[in-house]
């Protein structure tokens, strides 16, 4: 029933996808958990497309799942979009000329039922009294059978005098849409190319409104991304077989259709759908681990997109300038937690140094090892830890184990046993120091240079330079026989 063929078969549908000015493009979340990465991928290009053509970014809440959707589900969607920075230009929080832009607020107004109705008087749609035994016995008539199991048309041509009968009774009914005999419904896909569907074999006379009056869910997004003016529609792969009934209730009410892009499935790293058994899938939860929002939008761009260059790190700007529709590729993607990592260390490094510090600071305070985020311990920490760390959250282990004193493993190694008599002189000079009060005041602001002049004087003082000076200082100050130069986790000699 889908056939896909090759790109650049044109059709009326879909332009060329190199631009679009003035691109109305729109992210669509339904409130019932939080963000996934794939759903954030989605936003990104929505976001980026209307960004680099110069249109709107839309937010549309889909939340006429009353027994899932909540407000909080709602609120850290919104927040979890704000920390990404996809800021919408027309939305719940927004406003704008379009909304409501809740469904169920939408509902509220009478807008599908209207349309509904409109679809009734052209002939386009019609009312369904079968109950839901029947249409239960039909499903399993057509399965024994081997057959689709979709509607029979059993009130496509039924009497007007019946229908009218029945609704004069008060019996409940649905309404569907009729699909028109031997309709083919086609779409130049941004990224997939030309789909076509065999309508009557693939979905059959498909409901619009439930018994009750409740439109169904492609009945609202079709008539959502109209009222709406969007003009690009871009969401995930298993969204592709709703097409067909959208496109049928967008040319039946006489609208214009969007252009479409689907986008491949995010797969886990042993190709299965990315789920919560591959681990963190959530952006709060990437959040929450120390990832920075500006390297999550790097990361998941390229969860299928490519500029066709070698180049792996952009900033935001670099990736509105860059991206295009039709550089996105419809093969899966596989979520790489080891490139995510390495792409934030790369994003965390090029930071300026009191911005990282600041990041790091807050970690640091909040793991307990600092008392203040902003204290000069903290911006030596994040100094010393700076190169080695991917992630924000990686600097308290690091700056645990450099603070801790390991003096009695370290003295049982060979090569402390060779410094026995620089180590005994150096300690020695550093106690007297101490009770003398003449060594440097950690808590100065100027403690770095104040340090590195004491150990000049230590080492002008004993006689010592070098190796014979600092490899018995750093391991009676750390308990360590190597710091950040000599392959351990310590820090280098003036920064101890």
């Amino acid at each position: 029933a889908v056939r896909g063929l090759a790109r650049g078969r044109g059709s009326r549908m879909c332009a060329a996808a190199g631009s679009e000015p003035g691109a109305r493009t729109r992210f669509a979340p339904s409130p019932t958990g939080s963000l996934h990465v794939g759903g954030a991928r989605t936003a990104l290009y929505s976001w980026l497309w209307a960004r680099q053509n110069g249109g709107q970014f839309l937010l549309r809440v889909e939340d006429t799942d009353t027994a899932r959707s909540t407000r909080e589900s709602e609120d850290e969607v919104l927040a979890d979009l704000a920390w990404l920075g996809l800021v919408h230009d027309e939305g719940p929080t927004a406003g704008g000329p379009n909304g409501p832009y809740r469904q169920s607020e939408r509902m509220q107004g009478g807008l599908y039922q209207e349309l509904a109705q409109k679809l009734l008087d052209s002939g386009a749609a019609y009312r369904c009294f079968c109950t839901p035994e029947e249409l239960d016995a039909k499903r399993a008539a057509a399965e024994a059978a081997g057959e689709n199991p979709q509607y029979d048309g059993t009130w496509r041509d039924a009497d007007p005098a019946e229908v009218q009968r029945r609704l004069d009774a008060g019996e409940p009914y649905t309404v569907r849409f009729r699909v028109p005999d031997g309709k083919v419904v086609g779409i130049d896909d941004a990224v997939r190319g030309r789909v076509e569907w065999d309508v009557q074999a693939t979905v059959g006379d498909f409901i619009l409104l439930r018994s009750g009056g409740m439109p169904v869910y492609n009945f609202c997004v079709a008539v959502d991304d109209a009222d709406m003016k969007v003009s690009t529609v871009i969401r995930a792969e298993e969204h592709l077989t709703n097409t067909v009934r959208q496109v049928l209730i967008l040319e039946a009410l006489g609208f214009p259709l969007p252009r479409f892009a689907h986008l491949s499935l995010v797969l886990g790293e042993d190709r299965s759908k990315l789920s919560k058994r591959h681990g963190a899938t959530s952006v709060n939860q990437f959040r929450q681990q120390g990832y920075l929002p500006q390297a999550m939008l790097n990361y998941l761009c390229l969860l299928g997109w490519n500029d066709s260059t070698d180049q792996e790190i952009y900033s935001v700007d670099e990736l509105a300038a860059a991206f295009s529709l039709d550089r996105v590729t419809k093969s899966p993607a596989v979520f790489d937690l080891k490139k995510l990592n390495w792409i934030n260390g790369q994003h965390l490094r090029a930071l300026a140094e009191e911005e990282r510090a600041a990041l790091v600071g807050r970690h640091l305070a909040e793991a307990g090892v600092a008392m203040a985020a902003d204290s000069p311990f903290s911006l030596s920490a994040s100094r010393m830890v700076a190169e080695k760390i991917e992630l924000v959250n990686d600097a308290s282990p690091l700056v645990r184990d450099a603070l801790a004193y390991p003096l009695a493993d370290s003295l049982a190694s060979s090569g402390a046993q060779k410094l026995a008599d620089e180590l005994r002189r150096v300690g020695g000079a550093l106690v007297a120091a101490h009770r003398e009060g003449v060594l440097p005041d950690g808590a100065s602001p100027d403690f770095e240079a104040e340090w590195k002049s004491a150990v000049k004087s230590f080492g002008k003082e004993l006689g010592l330079k070098g190796k014979s000076l600092f490899m018995p200082l750093r391991l009676a100050v750390t308990g360590r026989m190597a710091g950040a130069g000599g392959g351990g986790p310590g820090p280098p000699p003036y920064e101890t």
